[in-house]
């Protein structure tokens, strides 16, 4: 058995460097041009080519044709069993003692034997003579960096050495390891930055963020240019203020507008609206026993005098109800005329309510349909007991109702508005009318009970008018007082006119008094003139406008501080007009 002999020169031992897409002839090529006889083949992660069996023991075979040795010089634990089926040597740094991994248990129809040995010759042995054998156990349990130095005690020639060389392909120095008695020094090999393979999601991540960063650029630019420029044009004018004062009979009957007597015919607006009110009983009442007794009658009266049943008789505030009748005759009389009190007639009575108060001691009593002359005296009164109950009264109920017709009605009131106003007229307020509620209760007057809820439904009502109405009666009397060929109306005011009513109408009509001021000046019409000076600068604004009669000044303000021009975006510009004196 040849031995592996090797020296530390470019011929005794190589680093070569296999790429992530070396396919596996390629990986083949380098170690068969390679110069020396220990090849020390450094793989990247993830080598896919080498994860295959087969491609191993190709990688192999051609080694051992071409009188090599191979060390994969790796830390890939998935490469390990197939390292180990195989039979090629691992080491995990170059400077590392290699070894062959433990093979995995397989079966018979397995990869070839490893054990067969190495015959390796490096061409170093004399002339004639046979290689010694070489131990493949004892150099595994040396560095890869003393394998190539082991063969210095061998002659070679000097056409066999080019330079000597370490594991990491550096120069050695001058004087040899096997001379000098010391162990060689193994340096990490070096890597080229010009091979490296680039990080690509670092890469993606800083095209993302340059990406970024030019779409809020992008945005910023469009939100400087087109949001936040705005302009501000004050016009100032000759303009005045012409007030109208109108009275107006509103009538729902009128079919359509009279300019002579100021008649406008209206729109009736209702709305009902169920209000409920629970008020505490006040009420008393005595159910208990009635006084009773007898009232005795005398008759002075000329006539004869008939009771009947049911007469009241009155004493001190308390009533008390005859309940037979009787029949006085006239008394007899002195010469001289006085009533000699000898016609006498008595009647039992029963008080009109229950209660103690009536049980009355002897008393005098009036009674309905006296004559005159009559005279009725009461006995005892008695049997009268309390029992004191609360009722409902009337005013109870009056009272309930006094404060639904007080509640606030501003919700009704702002309802009826927004329903004319959606019928395209304008309210006028100060017609809103309540109408007499009808009125519920759930108990009447005398009813015991300790409180009564009064329900009352109520209708409301407002007029409306069209809008172009009140604008031709106050052009008709703006138009008078214009100073023609200088000022227009510029708001007839009617948006804002004020109502006021002196009595209150009905929900048909009502006579209102009507107050509108409105603005006479320059014909300015600020739509359009928004769009005209789009792009201009503000000595071309002033120009512009100055040219209208009755413009007495015109000033203009950009922003931000950029801008210089007027937006060509008409809600970006603002224009006011200023009346003379303000």
């Amino acid at each position: 058995m040849a031995k592996l002999q090797s020296v530390n020169t470019v011929q005794g031992k190589e680093t070569l460097y296999v790429d992530v897409d070396d396919e596996i002839t390629a990986i083949i090529d380098k170690v068969g041009v390679a110069k020396g006889k220990v090849i020390a083949l450094v793989l990247p992660k993830r080598c896919p080519v080498l994860q295959s069996v087969v491609n191993m023991k190709l990688l192999k075979r051609s080694a051992e044709k071409a009188g090599k040795n191979l060390v994969l010089v790796t830390t890939e634990a998935g490469l390990m069993p197939l390292a180990g089926a195989t039979g090629l040597y691992v080491a995990s740094t170059p400077s590392s003692k290699p070894a062959i991994p433990d093979s995995p248990n397989v079966s018979a129809d397995g990869p070839e034997d490893i054990d067969e040995p190495l015959n390796v010759v490096d061409g170093n042995a004399a002339e004639g003579g046979e290689d010694e054998d070489f131990d493949t156990k004892a150099v595994g349990t040396k560095p890869v960096g003393e394998l190539a130095a082991a063969g210095a005690a061998a002659k070679v020639t000097e056409d066999d050495i080019d330079e000597t060389i370490d594991m990491d392909g550096d120069d050695a120095s001058d004087t040899p390891a096997a001379d000098t008695g010391k162990k060689a020094k193994v340096k990490k090999p070096r890597k080229d930055k010009h091979l490296a393979v680039p990080n690509f999601d670092s890469f993606r991540k800083k095209l993302a963020l340059a990406g970024l960063v030019l779409v809020l650029l992008l945005v910023g630019l469009v939100y400087a240019m087109k949001v936040l420029p705005h302009a501000t044009v004050t016009v100032g004018t000759d303009s005045s203020t012409i007030p109208t004062n109108l009275t107006l009979t509103l009538d729902s009957t009128a079919n359509k507008l009279d300019t002579t007597n100021n008649t406008v015919p209206a729109t009736s607006q209702s709305q009902q609206k169920t209000s409920t009110q629970t008020v505490q009983a006040t009420g008393q009442q005595n159910n208990g026993q009635k006084a009773s007794g007898t009232i005795t009658l005398t008759n002075c009266s000329g006539n004869t005098v008939s009771v009947s049943t049911g007469t009241s008789f009155s004493s001190g505030g308390h009533t008390f109800i005859a309940q037979d009748s009787a029949t006085i005759p006239d008394s007899n009389y002195t010469h001289s005329g006085d009533c000699k009190n000898d016609s006498k007639g008595s009647v039992d009575v029963t008080a009109l309510k229950g209660g103690a108060d009536y049980n009355l001691g002897s008393a005098s009593y009036s009674f309905s349909g006296n004559p005159g002359g009559v005279s009725a005296q009461g006995s005892q009164m008695s049997g009268g007991t309390d029992d004191i109950i609360t009722v409902v009264q009337q005013s109870d109920i009056n009272n309930a109702t006094s404060k639904i017709a007080s509640s606030d009605s501003s919700s009704v009131k702002q309802q009826l508005i927004q329903n004319l106003e959606a019928k395209g007229l304008q309210a006028v307020p100060v017609t809103f009318l309540a109408g007499t509620p009808n009125v519920t209760t759930n108990a009447k007057a005398g009813d015991q009970t300790s409180s009564v809820t009064v329900t009352a439904v109520t209708t409301y009502t407002m007029l409306g008018v069209k809008k172009s109405d009140l604008q031709t009666l106050v052009n008709n009397n703006v138009e008078g007082q214009l100073d023609k060929g200088k000022q227009v109306i510029l708001d007839d005011g009617v948006a804002n006119a004020q109502f006021a009513e002196n009595n209150p109408g009905t929900a048909d009509s009502a006579t209102v008094a009507m107050s509108v001021k409105s603005q006479a000046g320059p014909q300015l019409d600020v739509a359009n003139l928004k769009k005209q000076l789009a792009g201009m600068k503000s000595g071309d604004v002033k120009s512009y406008i100055e040219q209208t009669p009755g413009v007495t000044d015109v000033r203009v303000k950009y922003g931000p501080f950029w801008v210089s021009t007027v937006p060509h975006n008409p809600s970006k510009v603002k224009i006011n007009i200023q009346k003379a004196g303000s």
